[in-house]
């Protein structure tokens, strides 16, 4: 109830953007999941094409973030969102219709790209219409987001019953009718210039801003551990239990934490203390979440007793999670003017998602030296490590006073300039 009371609190185009959210990561996780077993399975295409398939989807939306946001400020974020959702419609349709392997590198590209236009566009929006609202707006966001993502891989297994076309084309319908919704409700907003002379500039004024870069380096803790709630932790679940369906109970575990647990956390916690102080906090949270998997693993032969102890590590994940991202996402723009909001998404993203890729090829062959050198704790040791070090370079900036002052203390200093003035 109470989620629903403090969406009703925010304008209508935030509203949308929520339950946007909530469509697009069901209409993803449907089907996206699933993919790889289609191309192995009922396909029959090797694992190395598999993996081909698959990596120009993320190049493809990795590496255009920054073309992403970039349209959000030059033509508005508005136009950016729905472009974004209608491409996704196609590149979806495109799995659902073909199954050549041109089509399905074209279906990859497409669905990419559209995340790569949505994504960045549609946190700039949010944090420009939420005003000073910014950490409980994203704090929904992550509500929104997380029970899409437990909405979607169930729909897709009941939907994967009749085929993976009907999946595919599910999906598709469900990013049709988020275009169509956003065409005709979405507010279009005056697209302020950067005052630069051209994208390029726009993109050196971001990456010429040293603080920002470093902030969003030390962020690769953040990501790459959220990404072990796909990888990790449900392989920690299913080998603790030897039962598939345990990797659905670290997904329940979230959604039900996130719906229960989020917005009295980030209210709670926006009022106590600087908001970089609390992101340390969560990124420290974070690491140390595979801890008890780590101290299980250490002690001997698997069992279902092992299985508290991953689910323990999966709440404590989520909670690193609910405590940091929504401040994380509040400071994003605050590094630079409004003008350039969503460049600065766009480039966190890239940054960030470069250095978390590196950071999951480190899990990955942490993962193979331990169960090839009997070290089964040892990619739950690094993961802890990642985000022990997240949060200590989070706190290392704040000390240096390279991060952006709290809203509620700027405010206070900016009437004092302007009373001097």
């Amino acid at each position: 109830m109470r989620t629903w009371r403090e969406m009703r609190g925010f304008p209508l185009a935030v509203q949308l953007l929520l339950v946007n959210q909530l469509g697009v990561n069901t209409g993803f996780y449907l089907l996206i999941p699933y993919l790889a077993t289609h191309l192995g399975e009922n396909l029959g295409m090797s694992a190395a094409v598999v993996g081909i398939v698959l990596g120009v989807r993320n190049l493809s939306q990795q590496g255009l973030f920054i073309i992403g946001g970039s349209a959000s400020d030059r033509l508005g974020a508005r136009g950016v969102i729905i472009a974004g959702c209608a491409v996704r419609t196609v590149g979806f349709a495109l799995f659902a219709l073909g199954d050549g392997l041109p089509v399905l590198l074209a279906a990859s590209v497409l669905s990419g790209i559209a995340g790569a236009l949505f994504n960045p566009a549609v946190r700039a929006y949010l944090a420009q219409e939420a005003g000073e609202r910014k950490a409980e707006a994203f704090a929904l966001f992550n509500v929104f987001a997380t029970t899409g993502a437990l909405i979607g891989p169930l729909l897709g297994s009941v939907l994967l019953l009749v085929d993976f076309r009907t999946s595919a084309l599910t999906a598709a319908g469900i990013f049709a009718v988020l275009t169509v919704a956003q065409a005709l409700v979405l507010p279009a907003r005056k697209v302020e210039p950067s005052g630069n002379s051209g994208v390029l500039a726009d993109w050196r004024e971001v990456l010429g801003n040293r603080a920002f870069l470093a902030f969003a380096l030390a962020m690769v803790g953040m990501f790459t551990l959220e990404n072990q709630l796909y990888l990790l932790l449900p392989d920690g679940a299913r080998e603790a239990t030897g039962w598939d369906g345990a990797a659905g109970i670290v997904f329940l575990v979230g959604t039900v934490a996130n719906l229960t647990l989020q917005l009295r956390i980030t209210t709670s916690l926006k009022s106590r203390g600087d908001r970089a102080r609390w992101i340390a906090v969560g990124l420290a949270v974070m690491g140390l979440a595979f801890l008890p998997p780590a101290l299980v693993k250490g002690a001997g032969s698997p069992g279902w007793l092992d299985a508290g102890p991953v689910l323990l590590g999966a709440l404590l994940l989520y909670l690193g999670v609910m405590v940091a991202s929504p401040f994380v996402m509040e400071l994003i723009p605050r590094f630079g003017r409004s003008e350039l909001t969503g460049t600065y998404f766009g480039i966190f993203y890239v940054v960030s998602g470069v250095a978390a890729a590196v950071g999951n090829t480190v899990v990955g062959w942490a993962m193979d030296a331990g169960e090839s050198g009997g070290r089964p704790w040892l990619p739950w040791v690094c993961c802890a490590a990642f985000g022990l070090a997240s949060a200590g370079g989070v706190a290392w900036l704040h000390r240096l006073g390279g991060l952006p002052a709290d809203p509620a203390s700027a405010a206070p200093a900016q009437a004092g300039e302007r009373s001097r003035a």
